[in-house]
Formats: C-alpha cells, sequence, structure tokens
C-alpha cells in the first residue's frame, strides 16, 4: 500500500482552479500525454493501470492520448480490450527483452518489432476504433542532412542539430519536422486551432502546420500504418533503425518523436478539460537534445490547464539504485540479464503503489499539497 508520500503533483492555475472548485473527476479529463522515456515507463505501470483500468472507466467519454515513443506504446497497450492486460503484457515483454552489449541496431529493431508484434496482434481494431479514446503518435520526419540513416551524413547531421539546438531550440527545424500520425475520426484540437480547418488533404499534398517552430505534418492512422508508426515513435538514432516511407506520411524516414517532443511542451489550453499527465518526472523537458540543458524547460499558457503526477524523491529513494529502470542499466548489467530482469521487475510491482496513492488523492484532493507547475 502507499505511503503517502509516493507522488508530487503538480497543476497549471486552471487546473488548480477547477479541482479546488469540484475536485478531481475523470469526467473532466479530456487528454493524457505520454513522453518519451524508455525504460523508465516501467516505473509508471502500476499509475498506468489505476488510470486505465480503474479510475477514468468511471466516467465514459472521448479522451485524446497522445504519445511520443514508449508513451506511445503505453497508450496502445491501454487499448486493448482489456487496459489492464495490456498494460501489464508490456511491462512483462519490455522487462524480458534481451540486448548483448553493443547490439547494434538492426538487432535492437528486430526485438522491437517482434516485441510489438507479440503485444498488438489481433488488437489493432482495438486500438483504431476505440469507442473511449482517440490514438495520436507523435514522430519526427529527418530534413536535410536527416534524410539518410547511414553513415558519417547521418553522425554529422545529428552533430549539426545538437550544436543548433544549443543555441535555440527553434533552429531544429532546419533538421527536424514534427508528424502526429492521429486517429483518423479526430484530430487533436491543437491542430484544428492551427489556423486550418476541416480535413486535411493526404497527408502527401498538404501543407504542414504550424503551431510553434516546427513543420507539424498530419497523418491519419490506419491498420496500414499504426505498427510502423510505433516503431517510428520509438526509433532512437544509432540504436533502432530508422523508418523509411510510412504509408499515407510523406515520403522520407522517420525517427523517435521525443527528439522534438521529448516530454509533449505542446498547447494543451486547446484541448477543454483537464490534461492529466502522469510522467516520469515533475520537470517538463520540451526536446530530447536539452536534457542537458537545466534551463530548457516548459513554461507558459500551454501548462494552465494541466496536472502533472509524478514520483517522489521519496518513493525513488525506495527503489533499487534510487531510481526508476532506465537505459543505463543495459551498460549497468551488461549480459546479466537475469540481474537486470529482477530490477526491472521489482520498480513494476512497486509502481503500484503510484496508482494506489494516486486513487486515494482523487477520491479526496488536497489542494495544498498541489504545487504550481
Amino acid at each position: 500500500m502507499s505511503t503517502g508520500n509516493s507522488l508530487v503533483i503538480r497543476a497549471g492555475p486552471k487546473a488548480r482552479a477547477i479541482i479546488a472548485e469540484r475536485g478531481l473527476s475523470p469526467a473532466d479529463v479530456s487528454t493524457i500525454p505520454g513522453a518519451a522515456g524508455g525504460p523508465k515507463a516501467l516505473g509508471l505501470n502500476g499509475l498506468d493501470i489505476a488510470l486505465f483500468a480503474d479510475w477514468l472507466p468511471q466516467a465514459p467519454r472521448v479522451r485524446h492520448l497522445v504519445g511520443a515513443s514508449v508513451g506511445a506504446w503505453r497508450f496502445a497497450s491501454a487499448l486493448r480490450a482489456d487496459p489492464r492486460r495490456g498494460l501489464e503484457e508490456l511491462a512483462r515483454l519490455y522487462a524480458a527483452g534481451r540486448y548483448p552489449p553493443r547490439a547494434g541496431p538492426s538487432f535492437v529493431t528486430r526485438q522491437v518489432r517482434a516485441m510489438l508484434s507479440d503485444l498488438f496482434e489481433g488488437h489493432d481494431d482495438d486500438i483504431l476504433a476505440s469507442a473511449a479514446y482517440r490514438l495520436h503518435i507523435l514522430a519526427v520526419r529527418g530534413r536535410g542532412p536527416l534524410t539518410t540513416d547511414a553513415g558519417v551524413r547521418r553522425t554529422l547531421g545529428f552533430g549539426a542539430a545538437a550544436f543548433a539546438n544549443l543555441a535555440g531550440r527553434e533552429h531544429l527545424r532546419h533538421f527536424l519536422e514534427r508528424t502526429i500520425f492521429h486517429d483518423a475520426r479526430e484530430r487533436p484540437a491543437f491542430l484544428d486551432d492551427a489556423g486550418i480547418a476541416g480535413n486535411l488533404l493526404p497527408a502527401t499534398g498538404s501543407a504542414p502546420i504550424r503551431f510553434d517552430a516546427f513543420h507539424t505534418h498530419a497523418v491519419p492512422l490506419d491498420r496500414g500504418n499504426l505498427r510502423e508508426a510505433l516503431v517510428a515513435s520509438a526509433a532512437i538514432p544509432m540504436v533502432i533503425e530508422a523508418v523509411p516511407d510510412i504509408p499515407g506520411a510523406p515520403a522520407g524516414i522517420y525517427w523517435d518523436g521525443g527528439l522534438i517532443d521529448y516530454h509533449l511542451h505542446l498547447p494543451w489550453p486547446r484541448f477543454d478539460g483537464l490534461v492529466l499527465y502522469p510522467h516520469f518526472t515533475d520537470r517538463i523537458v520540451p526536446g530530447w537534445l536539452d536534457k542537458a540543458l537545466p534551463w530548457r524547460k516548459a513554461r507558459g499558457e500551454w501548462l494552465d490547464n494541466v496536472v502533472l503526477v509524478s514520483p517522489s524523491r521519496e518513493y525513488l529513494a525506495r527503489l533499487p539504485h534510487g531510481k526508476l529502470p532506465d537505459r543505463s542499466d543495459f551498460k549497468r548489467y551488461g549480459d546479466d540479464f537475469d540481474g537486470r530482469h529482477a530490477y526491472w521487475t521489482k520498480a513494476i510491482a512497486e509502481s503500484a503503489r503510484l496508482g494506489d496513492e494516486f486513487l486515494a488523492f482523487a477520491e479526496r484532493p488536497d489542494p495544498l499539497r498541489m504545487r504550481a507547475l
């Protein structure tokens, strides 16, 4: 059971006002973001299960799920007919993956595709036709030197992109474009409010949308591109192979959506209601290349209706190694697959405390406990 100090809850001013007035109700939640973060997702598994299997079904409504990388995998798993089983399967399969030291991108890509096949085979229609949810998957499309996934040109291209991002996040647009593979029935609200009304033309013939510095392509999801979008959204450069020419999308190669939208700093107030954000940390970092830049963090009106729920320092201190699982564990454990599996399985089990504590807070929210976002 939760000890009552496992979660940090931060909220924007509009969100705090709503909760102070009428509590925290699933009926008020319209949108859920899911950040990139690889194995960190295992540390949120219990919280995800509490949300999707227990709390949100209490007030059925259409909700938008916007995910990058493993965030998209979490949401697609929750959209299986049985969300609890889907999320448990994701954690089990992810934790059981075996990657030898210095495994190359081709090996890792085969393993990822096999895992996603095991996880989603026979569930495509559950995801694409969910009555309660609309899934939107973020990926990036390479530009300039990043139109190839091979050799010196790619390596130099990402080096140049990192230097450009250091000078200013907006300069990254010369190397990468955002692509949103969206539910074919309804696009996320920040696309419709971006100055383009009505349905887009097919993605290959439509002008990119702009709501920030990045060109954004909108591509409807279907059975022909769902699995490819899920792979592309998590395709870490030099770790997983880029995905070329995804059906329905502009020609090109696609990588991890976290390169632009690591923690998804997007115009959330364009959605009605609350944006409930189960996250690995209480800091929102805009892009993957911003991780080492402490001054580069989300701020401003885009956070007004966001409720950010994350593990506390006290909770993390009780975990093995004092942290959530992360990619450094592959190096830490090397070829000790059983040791890493035991550690990750422990973190998955402990995460049930996060779910318990969230459900208790939602039943009787304490506005004094919420911190400003």
